[in-house]
C-alpha cells in the first residue's frame, strides 16, 4: 500500500506527526506532499527538523491567498503531483483548504481518501473551517473520528458506519512524543523569566475576534482585569495578523500582558504544559489544554470540541464580562478530568484500520 500525506499547515505537521512516525515504523511506502499553505518551505523545514520528521517529497509553496484562489492554486498542484505519483490513498487532516483541496483532488482522480480528525462540527457554517471538514467527511472513504461525538454527527449526516473508525485523536500522540523531544531540546520558561504555573498563556486570532475592533478591545480589556486580579503575567505569543489589527484599530496591550514573538512548537508546547490556566480562540490549543491537564477558557461563541465542556477542563466564554466569570471558574478547577481523546495510540490505530 502507497499512502500520500497531504498536509500545509504547522497544525496538520503536528498532528499528521504520529501517522508520519507509524508510517515510517511499518515501513511504509509513503511520502509527504506539503501545499505550503501558510508558511514558507524555508520556516517549515526547520519545523520538520525540531520535531525529528522527515521533510515533505513535494512542496508546492502556494502561500496564503483569497480562500478560492488559494485552494485553485493546491487543487491543481496536487492533482498534478497524484497523477505522476498515484498512491493507493491519501490521508489528510483536519479542516483547512489544504484538507478539501487534497480530498477533493483524489477523490476526483478515484483515489481512496481518509479523513484523519473526522467528525468535527461547530454548528457555524460562516466559519470557513466547517465548510471544509464538512465536504472532506462527505467524500471520504474511511472516516478516522477522534470520538465517539464525532462518529454521531458523521452517521446523522448520513455518513455508511463501516466508513467510520474511532481511533481517538493523534493530538494526544503529538502531546506525549514532542513533549520528549521538547523537554531534551529547550526551556522557554526561563527565558520569559515565568514559573510552572506563574502565568497564564494566551492567543487570539481568529477573524471574528481580531478583526472586529469592539471584540478585541473587550478581549483585551479583560486580560487588564485578570491581571489586576491575580497578579500574574500574561504571555501572548501573538499572531501576526492579530498585531497587525490591533496597530489598524490603534489598540495596545494593557499591563502585564507580554506581547511576544510566536514561539516554535517545541517551546509552545512547554508554555502549554507549565501555564496556570489557557484563555484562547484556538480550537487545537482547547484539546492540548485538555491533555496537559491545564484549565482552558474559550473565547468563542461556540466550539468544534464539544467533549472538552463535557469533561470539564474547557468553557467557552464567549467575550466581556463572561470572560472573566470563566477565568475565576476555571482557575479553581482540580485537574482531574478524563482525557476524552485517547490514550496516544492513534497514529498506531488508524495505520491499523487503514491496513
Amino acid at each position: 500500500m502507497k499512502v500520500a500525506i497531504v498536509l500545509g499547515t504547522r497544525p496538520e505537521i503536528i498532528k499528521m506527526s504520529p501517522i508520519i512516525r507509524e508510517c515510517e515504523k511499518q515501513g511504509l511506502d509513503y511520502y509527504i506532499l506539503h501545499t505550503g499553505q501558510h508558511y514558507s518551505h524555508e520556516m517549515d523545514r526547520v519545523f520538520f527538523e525540531d520535531l525529528e520528521l522527515p521533510q515533505p517529497t513535494y512542496n508546492l509553496d502556494v502561500g496564503s491567498g483569497m480562500h478560492g484562489e488559494q485552494t485553485g492554486k493546491m487543487l491543481a498542484g496536487i492533482e498534478q503531483i497524484l497523477l505522476k505519483d498515484t498512491p493507493d490513498v491519501v490521508l489528510v487532516q483536519g479542516d483547512t483548504n489544504t484538507v478539501l483541496a487534497g480530498a477533493l483532488a483524489a477523490s476526483k482522480l478515484h483515489i481512496k481518501v481518509g479523513h484523519v480528525e473526522a467528525g468535527l462540527r461547530s454548528f457555524n457554517r460562516d466559519m470557513p473551517e466547517e465548510i471544509n471538514r464538512i465536504m472532506a467527511d462527505h467524500i471520504s472513504d474511511y472516516l478516522f473520528a477522534p470520538t465517539e461525538n464525532s462518529r454521531q454527527y458523521l452517521l446523522n449526516e448520513g455518513i455508511p458506519d463501516e466508513k467510520i473508525h474511532i481511533t481517538g485523536n493523534t493530538v494526544v500522540d503529538a502531546v506525549f512524543q514532542n513533549l520528549e523531544i521538547a523537554k531534551r531540546k529547550t526551556n522557554v520558561l526561563e527565558k520569559f523569566g515565568v514559573e510552572q504555573k506563574g502565568y497564564f498563556l494566551t492567543t487570539i486570532h481568529r477573524a471574528e475576534n481580531v478583526d472586529n475592533k469592539e471584540r478585541l478591545q473587550s478581549i483585551l480589556n479583560a486580560f487588564e482585569q485578570i491581571h489586576s486580579k491575580y497578579e500574574l503575567p500574561m504571555i501572548f505569543p501573538a499572531h501576526p495578523r492579530t498585531v497587525k489589527m490591533m496597530e489598524n484599530f490603534d489598540l495596545t496591550a494593557p499591563e502585564g500582558t507580554q506581547i511576544v514573538e510566536p514561539v516554535g512548537y517545541l517551546d509552545f508546547l512547554q508554555l502549554e504544559n507549565g501555564a496556570k490556566l489557557i484563555i484562547t480562540d484556538s480550537g487545537g490549543l482547547q484539546e492540548e489544554a485538555c491533555i496537559h491537564g491545564v484549565p482552558c477558557v474559550t473565547l468563542r461563541d461556540n466550539t468544534e470540541r464539544p467533549e472538552t465542556v463535557e469533561v470539564g477542563s474547557n468553557v467557552v466564554a464567549g467575550i466581556g464580562a463572561n470572560i472573566m466569570d470563566a477565568v475565576e471558574t476555571m482557575i479553581k478547577k482540580n485537574s482531574d478530568w478524563t482525557n476524552p481523546y485517547g490514550n496516544g495510540t492513534a497514529g498506531e490505530l488508524t495505520i491499523k484500520k487503514l491496513l
